[in-house]
């Protein structure tokens, strides 16, 4: 049975740059970077768990800041883009179930 997976946009504030680079390529492990501060990720659980555990590793708890928002499917199929752009990575229903 295949691992089910949720559409993740992760958003952060990182004061000092080498921290949000060490970030960013974790984050970029797991998914696209859609703005300078944004990605979004098709992730399960455990991968998400795992991404937040090793960002919760590197970033100062004082003076940074991860958001982590989840989105249902239907949300995430209604999902607009202005100007539109191609997505950083097809993602299928068969990546959400």
């Amino acid at each position: 049975m295949k691992a089910r997976k949720r559409f993740v946009v992760i958003a952060y504030d990182i004061t000092k740059t080498r921290t949000r680079n060490r970030v960013v390529k974790k984050v970029l492990k797991y998914g696209g970077r859609i703005n300078l501060s944004v990605f979004e990720c098709m992730l399960t659980d455990s991968q998400l768990g795992r991404l937040q555990d090793e960002i919760a590793g590197l970033i100062d708890t004082a003076t940074d800041q991860i958001a982590y928002y989840t989105l249902c499917v239907d949300c995430f199929a209604k999902i607009l883009y202005q100007p539109e752009h191609k997505r950083t990575r097809e993602i299928s229903s068969t990546d959400i179930f």
